[in-house]
């Protein structure tokens, strides 16, 4: 049986025990200590690290200024106050040197801005191809101006471009009356003398306000003759030169079919004749819903008997807002009834104060009709003749009379309705360029034909009327320049009442007549 161990034995060894727990927890207390030590060591250690970094600039070199603390409201001395005006004031010197400076320099980029602008004004103006200056007197028919400028109505650089290089100096009184009213869109009834600028006078506005971006007709200008409408259109080409608008002529006796083809094409400027126009519009080939401007130049013609009914067909294809221009030399009933039923509240130009131009001088001889040619040939050999145009009113007579004139040795052409039209116009074309001096013609000619070289026209046959007879002797003295007129009178003619009509004095031809009253600059022909 085993032996129990005693209570002494028990005691001693439950002693070690607990002196070794204790030492045990001696030893944990103070590593624990330690631990604790480190960790506030390495702290005070980063914070002091943190404060030095905060104390030096981004870069790490240089210390970071003392911050100054300003309290929000604080009550300035009156040192304070004082030493804060002065900087006001020194702040507000400094600013006013800088807006002197600012204003100076501006005015100085003005100026040359100005300086720069006026220059490229004036570079454009001299690279013009200008023909030289029309030397040669003029009567107050075109002098007799407000003294404007094409340039005071605010027109295209590159119309006033067409316009100067075509020789125009300043705008005639038609032309100041009609282009600024013409360029507002109100309709106009305008009534000047032939030959003193009235196609130029409509042309210009036309051009200004076409949109060359949109591909649509957007003006119609009717003519009542081919040979009137190749002239508008040439001028139209002439001043829009420089402008990218498309113009195009379409006329009766000519290709129908090379008018379609050419209506496919973008057309900007349509002018023609009302029957030839209208017959495109009936096909639906000239399409006029965007056609915002009509011009009607001879318009008293084009609304007779013989164009009426085909004009007030042709409206009808233009849009509701249309503008209706009419210009003519004279105006009938026929225009009146007109103007009432198209035009809204028109704007009413009249520079009539006379009918015939001042610068013509007015003869006349009485003759018997087996004398005419005789006379004819007295008056060849004694005027000085740059151009001639010589009036008859049949067309049988016109072939004769320029066959006799052929055979007196002078150099003729003769033109009349019924040519072909490839022979008129080749004829037209001639005599423009001076190819021949005399022009024998029936009243086709005596609607807005400008040839600025004829001088005389000789009325072979009185006309039967007083318009025509004022529209034939508007062919000379073109655009205030002087011209002769001659008529050849039978005791059946209508002189003296025409002569009332007009209200114009035509005086017996003298013996000798003075070169001075009629020649021209000549041209070699």
């Amino acid at each position: 049986m085993a032996a129990s161990p005693s209570p002494r034995a028990c005691g001693g060894v439950e002693a070690a025990e607990f002196h070794s727990g204790l030492l045990l927890l001696r030893l944990s207390i103070r590593s624990q200590s330690f631990l604790l030590l480190g960790v506030a060591i390495f702290i005070t250690a980063f914070g002091l690290s943190i404060t030095f970094r905060a104390r030096m600039n981004p870069r790490g070199r240089y210390p970071l200024p003392q911050q100054q603390y300003v309290l929000r409201n604080p009550l300035p001395s009156q040192q304070n106050q004082i030493y804060q005006q002065q900087q006001q004031h020194q702040r507000h010197q400094q600013w006013l040197k800088r807006s002197e400076s600012n204003s100076g320099a501006g005015e100085l980029v003005r100026s040359v801005t100005t300086q720069g602008s006026e220059s490229s004004s004036q570079d454009w103006k001299t690279q013009l191809k200008v023909p030289p200056p029309d030397t040669r007197y003029k009567t107050e028919d075109v002098t007799a101006t407000k003294g404007n400028d094409f340039e005071d109505y605010f027109l295209k650089r590159e119309l006033l471009m067409g316009i100067y290089e075509k020789g125009f100096e300043k705008p005639s009184p038609i032309q100041e009356e009609s282009i600024p009213i013409a360029l507002t869109g109100v309709d106009i009834l305008a009534r000047a003398k032939n030959g003193t600028g009235k196609t130029a006078a409509f042309c210009i506005p036309a051009l200004e306000k076409i949109d060359q971006e949109k591909n649509v007709i957007q003006v119609v200008i009717l003519v009542p003759t081919r040979e009137l409408a190749l002239q508008t259109s040439q001028v139209c080409k002439e001043l829009g030169k420089h402008l990218k608008v498309q113009v195009m002529v379409t006329t009766g006796g000519t290709s129908l079919k090379d008018d379609i083809m050419r209506l496919y094409q973008p057309v900007h400027l349509l002018v023609g004749t009302p029957g030839r126009i209208l017959d495109l519009a009936k096909k639906d080939i000239c399409v006029l819903k965007d056609c915002s401007m009509l011009i009607m130049d001879e318009a008293d013609k084009l609304l007779s008997s013989e164009f009426q009914p085909s004009i007030g067909q042709l409206i009808r294809y233009l849009p509701a807002n249309r503008q209706i221009l009419l210009f003519s030399a004279t105006f009938p009933v026929t225009v009146k009834d007109f103007m009432d039923r198209y035009l809204r509240k028109p704007f009413i130009i009249n520079l009539m104060d006379e009918l015939t131009l001042k610068g013509i001088t007015q003869y006349y001889a009485f003759v018997e009709e087996r004398q005419k040619v005789h006379c004819l040939n007295t008056l060849f050999s004694k005027l000085q003749i740059n151009q001639s145009i010589i009036f008859c009113n049949s067309v049988n007579r016109v072939e004769l009379l320029a066959k006799k004139i052929t055979e007196l040795g002078y150099s003729c052409f003769y033109i009349h309705a019924k040519m072909l039209q490839d022979h008129r116009n080749r004829v037209f074309h001639d005599f423009r360029n001076g190819a021949c001096r005399n022009l024998v013609c029936t009243d086709l000619f005596t609607r807005g034909i400008d040839i600025q070289a004829v001088n005389v026209v000789i009325n072979f046959d009185f006309p039967k009327n007083s318009e025509t007879y004022l529209h034939r002797v508007g062919r000379s003295g073109r655009f205030g320049h002087l011209g002769l007129a001659v008529n050849l009178i039978t005791y059946e003619d209508r002189f003296n009442l025409i002569e009332q009509e007009l209200g114009t004095e035509i005086k017996q031809i003298p013996a000798q007549i003075d070169q001075a009253i009629y020649c021209i600059v000549l041209v070699q022909i």
